[in-house]
C-alpha cells in the first residue's frame, strides 16, 4: 500500500499544480495545500503504524516487521536511507519556503530588477561536495549490508534446501532428507545464541521467478540456467506468506509462497512424516488405479506407487498441506474437487489441464488424494 501510495499520490499532485497554474479561476483555494497536508499526515500515520508493528508473523507480509538477520539488516539499511532522503527533503523544503516567504512580492515593490549573482565558488562547492558525501556514505552503508548478508559464514548444523520457480508453483528439495515437497517450505527457528539457519538454493525450470519473504530475507531471482543462494534465520515460530516477485506468465499473481517456521521438535516431526512412502488404502483403491491410469501420474510423483511425474508438484502427502494451486485456494474436499474438475475455476491459465473425468472418477480420485498425509 505504502508503495502503490507514493507512486499515484505524487503524480496527482504534480496534476494538481498544473492544473492551477492553467486554471486558477476554477480551482477551489487550498486544494493543493490541503493535498499536501493529506501527504503528510499519510506518511506520518505509516511510520508510526510500521514503528508500532509487534515482532513475530504478519498477516501482511512487510520489510518493517522482520524476523530474521538478513531482513533485520536490510529494514535497518531502509530506515537510513529514509532517514537520509528524509533530511535532504526538509533541507530542500526548508530552503523553498525561506525563498518564497523572504522574497514574495509586497505592497510598495517598485518592481526593479533584483541583484543578479553571476556565480559562487563557495555555494557550486557545497553543492557539489555534499551530494558526493551523501552518495558515498550510502553506497558504503548498501555495500557493508550486502556483505554481511552475502558472505556469512554458516555453521554445520544448517539445513539445506534446494527452492525451484516453475509457472506456476514452488518445488522445495531437503537433499539431506531425501525427500520432496510442494508450495509450502518448512524451516527450523533459530535461535540467536546457537543460530541454525536455512540455506536456500534457487532454481528455475522455465522462466524467471523471484523468491520474496519480506519478513525473512530479501528479493532474489530464479534464472534459468543460474544458481542463486539465499539464506533465513527465523527468530520466532509461526506462518511467514512471501511472493513471486518477478513476472512469470499468467497466474504471477497466485504464486504464493508460504513459509512455516516450526520449533526444532516440531521440525523434525514434520521431516519423519515426509519421509514416509503414501499409506496405501484398499477402501480408495479405485481412485488410485484413476491417478495411475489416466495422465495424473506423467505429471505428478507419490512415493511408494508407480507414480513418478516430476512436471507438477509431489502429491505423496498434499494433505499435510494447508493449501492447493500455490496457495490459490484453502486445501478441502471442496476446493480439491473443482480443482481436478476445472483447474482454470481456481487459477485461470494455469498449466494444470482439465482431465473430463466423470463424476464417478472424480469422487473416487478425490477420496483417494484425501487419504495422502
Amino acid at each position: 500500500m505504502g508503495l502503490a501510495f507514493w507512486s499515484v499520490v505524487p503524480g496527482r499532485l504534480m496534476f494538481l499544480r498544473s492544473w492551477n497554474c492553467e486554471r486558477s479561476n476554477l480551482m477551489p483555494r487550498g486544494l493543493g495545500r490541503r493535498a499536501l497536508v493529506t501527504l503528510l499526515a499519510t506518511m506520518l500515520l505509516s511510520g508510526v503504524s510500521s514503528a508500532a508493528s509487534l515482532d513475530g508473523p504478519s498477516p501482511t507480509p512487510s520489510i518493517f516487521n522482520p524476523t530474521s538477520t538478513p531482513a533485520h539488516d536490510i529494514y535497518h539499511l531502509a530506515l537510513f536511507v529514509m532517514a537520509t532522503c528524509l533530511g535532504i527533503f526538509l533541507v530542500v523544503f526548508s530552503l523553498i519556503a525561506y525563498s518564497v516567504i523572504k522574497f514574495r512580492k509586497r505592497a510598495g515593490d517598485d518592481n526593479s530588477e533584483p541583484p543578479q549573482i553571476y556565480g559562487s565558488n563557495q555555494v557550486e562547492l557545497a553543492w557539489t561536495v555534499i551530494p558526493v558525501i551523501i552518495v558515498v556514505v550510502l553506497f558504503l552503508a548498501a555495500a557493508r549490508v550486502i556483505h554481511a548478508v552475502e558472505d556469512a559464514q554458516f555453521p554445520p548444523n544448517t539445513i539445506e534446501v534446494t527452492a525451484t520457480g516453475h509457472q506456476f508453483w514452488w518445488e522445495f528439495q531437503y537433499p539431506a532428507y531425501g525427500f520432496t515437497t510442494a508450495n509450502e517450505l518448512h524451516v527450523p527457528v533459530s535461535d540467536r545464541n546457537h543460530p541454525t539457519p536455512t540455506h536456500i538454493l534457487l532454481l528455475s525450470a522455465d522462466t524467471d521467478h523471484s523468491f520474496w519473504v519480506p519478513q525473512l530475507a530479501g528479493k532474489i531471482d530464479l534464472i534459468p540456467n543460474r544458481r542463486n543462494e539465499i539464506w533465513v534465520d527465523p527468530h520466532d515460530v509461526g506462518h511467514y506468506l512471501g511472493q513471486c516477485a518477478q513476472y512469470c506468465g499468467t497466474q504471477h499473481a497466485k504464486m504464493l509462497l508460504n513459509v512455516f517456521v516450526d520449533t526444532p521438535e516440531d521440525f523434525q516431526r514434520w521431516v519423519q512424516q515426509q519421509k514416509e512412502p503414501a499409506v496405501a488404502s484398499d477402501q480408495v483403491a479405485a481412485g488410485r488405479k484413476v491417478f495411475e491410469t489416466n495422465a495424473c501420474m506423467n505429471c505428478h510423483t507419490i512415493a511408494g506407487t508407480i507414480s513418478h511425474g516430476r512436471f507438477g508438484p509431489d502429491l505423496t502427502h498434499l494433505m499435510s498441506r494447508t493449501t492447493i494451486a500455490s496457495g490459490a485456494a484453502p486445501n478441502t474436499q471442496d476446493n480439491l474437487t473443482l480443482w481436478i474438475k476445472d483447474p482454470d475455476a481456481i487459477k485461470p491459465g494455469c498449466l494444470m489441464p482439465a482431465m473430463q473425468l466423470d463424476e464417478q472418477d472424480v469422487n473416487a480420485l478425490v477420496a483417494y488424494l484425501m487419504t495422502l498425509h
